[in-house]
């Protein structure tokens, strides 16, 4: 197992010292690919820092996007074609490294490569080379998803939740306070969820069997474990506000309020948990917990009260609504579809009475039935002979 194991780490010199080489001579992008293949190479150790800050010099805002773009790639085909869990657990370092230290343009980019490639899919990833791998393996998965959750936290919020900068406290206050505190109702239904969501993802980061003591996943472990006190900041902030306004919702707000209610519950007993483990981890050292504080459970059986005397409030839009009106079919016109002969002289008699009747119109004609397209004329005219010779008998 030993002489396998030395084989391996041989085998994986040998190919980054070929990729390095490769990179001198065909790579447009030389230092890039260079540093790329150093700071992701087979050694068991975290990325070296002279490697990273070539990475974020090349995403930097004085580079052109082109650039970013292509270094998102080079680290896409880098995480896809390999298959030993040292070199993808490195190369997810260097992307949540850059995401966390980096300029905002990679970050952007990161989120459009995503939509279209999803570099971070790495559902089906797996070393199976020796028990410690395997391991090793699962936890690489859970990280890429934890990853994944902050890009897509990103798309919900607009904003990079680990680079939000709390306001400095008032005179009353003892710390300052997240963007979730100050959201409207309907904000924070769809904030929150997300926040929820990628703490899920931060609490099934926790190592299990041999990977606990590895040492470059808890380098990765500690990079995570700082992320986490933002975002439990930022759900318990969102739910102090979503006590306030709960009272005031319609029904269809407060049943999604009061899901999140409960999901806090279960997330907060969930991350003591986890920062329990971390706790025990030589990583945890320099780290000063919180302290978690579960929502009153007391306060559940208020708030369903609530929802079963909440209005139903009903969407009103606030654009006109198009209005639809029935016109009747004017008759057309008696002498369009005629001959063009002279029409007939009426009696002077006719004439007269036409001008008595004229006082009081009759009421509008009903509208015509509609008329086949076979001798429209001819039935015209035999319409037009009728009413005539009905008037010349009612003026007789």
């Amino acid at each position: 197992m030993a002489t396998l194991q030395s084989w391996r780490k041989a085998y994986g010199a040998l190919k980054d010292t070929t990729k390095v080489g490769l990179a001198h001579v065909n790579s447009d992008y030389a230092d890039l690919d260079v540093a790329i293949v150093k700071a992701t190479n087979h050694v068991e150790c975290p990325p070296k820092e002279r490697h990273l800050r070539k990475i974020l010099f090349a995403t930097s805002a004085i580079r052109p996007r082109a650039d970013v773009a292509y270094c998102i790639h080079a680290l896409s085909r880098r995480l896809s074609k390999t298959h030993n869990w040292t070199v993808a657990l490195k190369t997810l370092i260097v992307i949540h490294r850059t995401l966390r230290e980096g300029d905002p343009t990679f970050r952007e980019e990161l989120v459009n490569f995503s939509q279209r490639g999803r570099i971070l899919q790495l559902s089906n990833f797996k070393d199976d080379s020796s028990p410690i791998a395997w391991d090793c393996s699962a936890w690489v998965r859970t990280y890429a998803l934890f990853l994944e959750e902050r890009l897509e936290c990103f798309r919900v919020l607009k904003y990079d939740i680990e680079a939000e900068r709390l306001p400095r406290p008032a005179q009353a206050q003892e710390k300052g306070y997240s963007r979730t505190r100050e959201l409207d109702s309907e904000e924070l239904l769809d904030h929150l969820p997300a926040l929820q969501q990628l703490l899920y993802r931060l609490i099934g980061c926790r190592p299990e069997g041999a990977a606990v003591m590895n040492y470059v996943i808890q380098y990765a472990l500690a990079l995570v474990l700082k992320e986490s006190f933002k975002i439990y900041c930022a759900v318990n902030d969102g739910i102090i506000n979503l006590i306030d306004k709960f009272f005031e919702m319609p029904r269809h707000e407060a049943v999604k309020a009061l899901e999140v209610y409960k999901r806090a519950g279960q997330q907060a007993a969930g991350l003591s948990d986890f920062y329990e483990i971390c706790k025990g981890l030589e990583l945890a050292r320099n780290f000063q917990f919180p302290v978690l504080r579960e929502p009153p459970q007391s306060f559940l059986t208020t708030m369903e009260e609530y929802i079963k005397e909440a209005p139903r409030a009903v969407s009103v839009p606030t654009e006109p609504l198009l209005l639809l009106t029935y016109r009747p079919e004017e008759p057309l016109p008696e002498d369009t579809n005629l001959s063009s002969d002279e029409p007939e002289q009426l009696p002077s008699d006719f004439l007269a009475q036409s001008d008595v009747e004229t006082a009081t119109p009759p009421p509008p004609p009903p509208p015509p039935a509609p008329q086949s397209n076979l001798a429209t004329g001819d039935l015209l005219v035999d319409v037009i002979t009728i009413k005539f010779y009905a008037l010349l008998l009612f003026a007789l």
